[in-house]
Order: C-alpha cells, then sequence, then structure tokens
C-alpha cells in the first residue's frame, strides 16, 4: 500500500515540478534568468534539508504518521495560490491534440528500470541467480531496456530522445551526472543510518546536523546562477565541486565513533559547497552545443539520468554495507571468541565487579562484545561505502577534458538556463 501511495505521489511531484518552472521562468526576462535559476535552486538545496529536520521533530515529539500528514496543509496553500496567481496563457491548451505521448517507451523503461533495481537491491540477499526472481527480473529488464532503446530510435516523438547523447557534451556529462546522482543519494541513504544507528543520534539530530551547513549551498547557488549568465566558464566549478564532494566522502571515510557534530558540520559544508558550485554548472555544460529547440529534451535526459544515478547508487549501497558487514564482522568476531585475551579480560572484570561464576561472566561479557563488533561492522561498513563515493567521483575527473567550451550568445544562454532550472 506503502509503494502505490509513493508510486502516486511521485506522479504528482513529476508534473508539478517541470510545470512549476516553466511558469516562474516565464515571469522573468532572459537576462534576469540566471539569478532565477539561482534562487530556485536554494529552494531545491534547501528543502531536502528542511524535510529531514522537521520530519525528526515530529517523530521524536508527536508521531511519524504527521511526517505525511504535514504536507496536506502546504498543498493546499499551494495550490489556493496558484489559483489566485497563476493565470493561463492563450497558448496553452490549443495544441493538445497534436502531442503524441510515447505510451510504449514509457512503459519499457519503467518495467526495465524497476526490474533493474528490484536485482540491484535484492540480489545479495536473494542468492543472485540462484534465485528465480531474480533470474526472471534481470531477463524482464535487459529485454525491457534493448525494446526501449529500439522503441525510441524508431518513433518520431520519443519519450527520451536518446539519438542526442550522440552530442559529446551531452554524452560526457551524462557521465558525471549519473555519478552525481550516485553520490547525492546515497551519501543521503547513508547518513541518516550512519547517525541513529552507530552514532546515537535522534531522528531530530540527525536533521538538524545537516541544516547549517546547507545554508552555504543555499547562498552559493544563486551566487552561481549569477556568474553563470555573466558566461563565466562552468568546467572550473564542476571539477572544484567534484573535488570537494570526493573530499567530503574520504573525510567522511577516515571518522571515528566518537567524531563530535561540530565535525560534522565541516564536512557537511564541504558537501553543501560542492553540490552548489558543480550542478548548475554541469547541467549548463550539457546543453552546449546542442541546438536551443533541444535544450529542453537534453536537460530532461540529463535530469533521468541523475535519478538513475541515484536509484542505482542506493540500490548498490544497500548490498554493499550488507556484504561489507559480513566481512567486517567475520574480521572482529575472531578477536572475541572465548579464551582470547579480550574476552578472558572482560570476563575477569566482570567476575570482580559482580561475583559471577566464570561461566556467566565469560556469557555476559561475550554479549557485551558481540553488541559492540556488531556496531563496529556496521560503523566500517558505512565508511567503506563514503569511500567508494569518493572513488567514484575522483574516477570521473579526467573526462572534463572532453567537454567543449562553446561561447553561447545571450539568447542561448538563457535559454540554457531556463533549461537547467528546469531540470532541478
Amino acid at each position: 500500500e506503502l509503494v502505490i501511495w509513493r508510486f502516486i505521489q511521485g506522479i504528482g511531484g513529476g508534473a508539478l515540478l517541470s510545470t512549476s518552472q516553466s511558469i516562474l521562468f516565464d515571469a522573468f526576462e532572459p537576462k534576469d534568468r540566471g539569478k532565477a535559476a539561482g534562487l530556485f535552486g536554494m529552494g531545491i538545496v534547501l528543502g531536502p534539508t528542511l524535510g529531514p529536520t522537521l520530519g525528526g521533530y515530529l517523530m521524536e515529539h508527536f508521531s511519524w504518521p504527521l511526517i505525511f500528514l504535514v504536507n496536506i496543509p502546504i498543498g493546499i496553500i499551494a495550490t489556493t495560490l496558484s489559483f489566485i496567481f497563476i493565470e493561463q496563457k492563450e497558448r496553452e491548451g490549443k495544441n493538445k491534440d497534436k502531442i503524441n505521448i510515447d505510451y510504449v517507451g514509457i512503459g519499457l523503461l519503467m518495467a526495465g528500470i524497476s526490474c533493474l533495481q528490484f536485482v540491484l537491491e535484492r540480489g545479495e540477499s536473494e542468492d543472485w541467480f540462484n534465485s528465480e526472481a531474480i533470474r526472471i527480473c534481470s531477463l524482464v529488464s535487459a529485454l525491457s531496456l534493448g525494446l526501449f532503446v529500439w522503441q525510441e530510435l524508431k518513433v518520431k516523438q520519443p519519450a527520451v530522445n536518446i539519438r542526442l547523447l550522440g552530442n559529446r557534451n551531452l554524452g560526457v556529462t551524462t557521465i558525471f551526472t549519473f555519478v552525481a546522482g550516485f553520490g547525492l543519494f546515497t551519501s543521503v541513504f547513508v547518513y541518516p543510518v550512519l547517525a541513529q544507528r552507530v552514532l546515537g543520534f535522534t531522528p531530530y539530530e540527525t536533521g538538524l546536523a545537516l541544516l547549517a551547513p546547507t545554508l552555504f549551498g543555499v547562498i552559493a547557488m544563486p551566487i552561481m546562477g549569477i556568474m553563470l549568465s555573466k558566461g563565466v566558464p562552468p568546467l572550473p566549478f564542476i571539477a572544484i565541486g567534484f573535488m570537494m564532494f570526493a573530499l567530503y566522502a574520504f573525510l567522511n571515510s577516515r571518522v571515528s565513533l566518537d567524531i563530535g557534530k561540530g565535525d560534522l558540520f565541516w564536512l557537511f559544508v564541504l558537501r553543501a559547497l560542492g553540490i552548489a558550485m558543480s550542478q548548475l554548472p554541469l547541467i549548463n555544460q550539457a546543453v552546449a552545443g546542442l541546438h536551443p529547440k533541444d535544450y529542453a529534451t537534453g536537460i530532461g535526459l540529463n535530469n533521468m539520468i541523475r535519478q538513475l544515478g541515484g536509484a542505482f547508487g542506493i540500490a548498490v549501497a544497500n548490498n554493499y554495507v550488507s556484504r561489507q558487514y559480513a566481512q567486517h564482522r567475520s574480521d572482529l568476531v575472531s578477536n572475541m571468541q572465548n579464551g582470547t585475551e579480550q574476552a578472558n579480560a572482560m570476563a575477569a572484570n566482570i567476575m570482580s565487579r559482580t561475583g559471577d561464576i566464570a561461566a556467566v561472566a565469560n556469557t555476559k561479557a561475550l554479549t557485551i562484545m558481540n553488541a559492540s563488533v556488531e556496531r563496529q561492522s556496521y560503523f566500517l561498513s558505512y565508511l567503506d561505502t563514503f569511500r567508494l563515493i569518493g572513488i567514484f567521483f575522483l574516477l570521473v575527473l579526467p573526462l572534463i577534458f572532453f567537454l567543449r567550451v562553446k561561447k553561447k550568445t545571450p539568447e542561448e544562454l538563457a535559454a540554457a538556463m531556463k533549461a537547467a532550472s528546469e531540470a532541478h
């Protein structure tokens, strides 16, 4: 039931996003659209941070269903304001009969990606291809994605114009975008579990730790929009942003169990600035070399790749954490077997404090050590995941030399900035 309602929520949210951004940029002159893209990006950065903070507060002080109900008054207010302030333009709705929607392509893409994500997420626990479900989903995914490519190359109005990937800039930036989605979504997936399961944070503290550092990204995003509008080359910002995110990931992979919230603050500042400095320039560079009429399609394709990178990242991280946990636990448990120096020392300490007999003291000692090993194993597996993220970000960096810098006219730059904002 939860999956069904989340699916419906995704349909509404996806349609709302592109529509609201199109309306937003119709209200600005071309010369101001870069600033508008940055301002809109502030909401994109701040929203996912306020959400966990508010959600954690509601869960901690009230009850978890409120994290869903809190959207109702916000939706009512937004809908009311839309009816009051947004006017339909004369051209809207006149050509709707001429629009052909590629339902076959959309269906094939949904089937292929859904089955692929199931395989990636459940493969480890289902023993991979020894499971009939994994074999069936793998076959369906391969067939669906293959037919999807064939369908999109055949129809006149494809759901995803994959021919545009032949453009060097768009093709290369989709790789950057895939890795960016991988890192962004995976870090969001790993951090709350690490904070609450291992570091002992409450849900509210988990969200709060993200809030203040994100303000740096909120400030940086409109600055990036202004600089891009003035024609500043995007490639250096892409490189710096990716290096900052890689540094954030590698530093996270070296933290200890007694890390303080102050240390986490500066790590998340790196993350926020890395996102702010790379995302708008990356999307802007994606359309360099495309004809203005293809900007929206190219950016939409780039945005889809980012979402796929996020889905792939979460699936891989889920499996990677499980595998690394088992490995670290196996390594650590050898040091806590009955009779080892650590176990004997702890048992002796328990006997001296409680007067328990040796057998009882040994059992208590092993129980305590088992809990410690479990915590440490999870902790190390999460650190390994952050290291994996950092490696991906560094590996993709050399591809920046394959990107072409094309000087845009003011009209092309305005169109690119509009398309970039719409991708968010």
